[in-house]
């Protein structure tokens, strides 16, 4: 069987600290998008890198300035 091209990976938010998890899709090399946390709703850059089937980097930022 081949490897799944959504992987689930846990982070902590930027905001309010809570563990809280992102569906990842590993069809493309690199992504960056924003998402909500599910704790604080507030918004959240989430930037990643996969090599192959490998997660490489992953970062998740607020967007407070």
């Amino acid at each position: 069987m081949g490897w799944s091209a959504v992987e689930e990976h846990f982070y902590e938010c930027p905001y309010c600290g809570e563990r809280i998890s992102s569906l990842l899709d590993f069809s493309l090399d690199a992504q960056c998008y924003i998402e909500d946390c599910e704790v604080c709703c507030r918004p959240i850059e989430l930037a990643f890198e996969v090599d192959g089937s490998a997660l490489c980097a992953f970062v998740a930022r607020s967007l407070d300035a």
